[in-house]
């Protein structure tokens, strides 16, 4: 699991990109706008990820938990 502070600065980080991508929308060739929408969702993705990581990391042997036959 991310560490609370390490969490917090991720958000406050897509909080700065997003009004960036905001501003860029307006001002910015879309490629800008694309790279940014791109590093936003990087950020989306390694959150999420990094929570099912966990969940697969601390499971009981042979449970199948959550994911159900997913992963044998």
């Amino acid at each position: 699991m991310l560490s609370p502070k390490v969490k917090e600065e991720l958000l406050e980080a897509q909080s700065h990109l997003r009004a960036a991508l905001r501003d860029a929308a307006v001002n910015e060739k879309p490629f800008v706008c694309k790279h940014i929408a791109e590093i936003i969702h990087a950020l989306h993705t390694l959150e999420h990820t990094e929570e099912i990581l966990d969940k697969l990391e601390y499971r009981k042997s042979g449970d199948s938990g959550m994911f159900g036959n997913m992963f044998g």
